[in-house]
């Protein structure tokens, strides 16, 4: 038997992303993909400046999340690349096993609105589920883990 197998731990995390930092965006990605890897449904709920990591790529190609920082002030590509250099899953692999292992990724449209965002302008290849703090907190279980970053 496997330690997911045997785990006694909760049957769904649900995380709030709430930070713009790269780095606890990065991390929010890390343990979405291990929770489902584990079997345990996860869903990311982005509001606020965690926002700003879904914008759609800008106009020459670049991913928007580029432009954000991380928490020591590094910016977010440079910060990417030497987590890549060291065999840690980059944003864009760890944001696609998301997708393909199926995490339920949610954008807060409150968040968007106080932040000027316009809800069409967010990446095309991540499904987002729009809704607010009702529709996610309908969507954890109460049984379930809720984590903030």
């Amino acid at each position: 038997m496997s330690a997911a197998e045997g785990r006694s731990g909760p049957d769904k995390l649900s995380i709030v992303v709430f930070s713009g930092e790269f780095d606890r965006i990065h991390y929010a990605l890390v343990m979405a993909a291990a929770a489902v890897a584990s079997n345990t449904p996860c869903t990311l709920f982005f509001t606020m400046w965690a926002g700003r990591a879904l914008e759609a790529p800008m106009a020459d190609g670049t991913p928007a999340w580029t432009r954000l920082k991380a928490g020591d002030g590094t910016n977010a590509g440079e910060m990417d690349d030497g987590f890549k250099a060291k065999g840690v899953g980059s944003f864009e692999e760890l944001l696609e096993a998301c997708v393909a292992l199926g995490v339920t990724i949610m954008v807060c449209e409150m968040g968007l609105k106080a932040l000027g965002m316009d809800p069409d302008g967010l990446r095309a290849d991540v499904p987002v589920a729009k809704g607010g703090v009702v529709t996610f907190l309908a969507d954890a279980s109460k049984t379930g883990a809720m984590v903030f970053v």
